[in-house]
């Protein structure tokens, strides 16, 4: 019997997912810099930008055979949506008594495993181009800054390196939508991104 192979073609999910992840940092990092107070608004961005665009995004791009941004854009929407859980937690949701019995050094250890994913994706995205291997980097000192809080280490320090982590991630996530859609759509470099290093490949 003969074999067919059916190719779907989708859309590149990169600027959905990074706008997913600008707005998500975003308005986050308002609340970490003290722009704004609590977390309670923050929630429905965490659910719905945070984590359900950048779950969208690596659908597609699993579709994409594209592994890397895959992975990336679902490891960082189910975060969001931990987190969103988390406050939850926190806020009472669930009970008086398991709000009561938060450790937030448990929350360390989650933001030290994710330090280390980011590490290797950090890697990865020096093949991609400049502007991701940026967002990588910030994303590091940001799950490095959270870390280090939950920790209890150097508390004010670290809570500020995440804070303004956080806000240039949104900044340089907006560039990266921007030149995602744009360059699509007019078909040639409308924002550059830069090439990638070429060290690996």
């Amino acid at each position: 019997m003969k074999e067919t192979k059916v190719k779907v073609i989708v859309a590149d999910p990169s600027a959905l997912g990074l706008f997913g992840l600008a707005m998500v940092t975003l308005v986050a990092s308002s609340q970490k810099l003290g722009f704004t107070s609590d977390v309670s608004l923050v929630l429905p961005w965490a659910i719905f930008l945070g984590a359900s665009a950048q779950l969208m995004a690596a659908t597609y791009d699993f579709k994409h055979n594209n592994t890397f941004g895959a992975t990336a854009f679902a490891a960082y929407g189910f975060f969001w949506f931990a987190m969103g859980f988390t406050w939850l937690i926190q806020k009472g949701l669930f009970g008086a008594a398991l709000a009561s019995s938060v450790d937030p050094k448990q929350l360390g250890v989650a933001f030290l495993g994710y330090f280390i994913f980011t590490l290797f994706m950090t890697i990865g995205a020096m093949e991609t181009h400049k502007v991701l291997f940026t967002i990588f980097v910030l994303i590091d000192f940001l799950f490095l800054g959270l870390a280090a809080s939950s920790f209890g280490i150097m508390t004010h320090a670290s809570h500020q390196m995440a804070a303004y982590a956080e806000l240039a991630i949104a900044i340089v996530s907006f560039y990266g939508c921007g030149a995602a859609v744009l360059n699509t759509h007019f078909g040639k470099t409308f924002l550059p991104v830069g090439k990638p290093f070429g060290i690996f490949k």
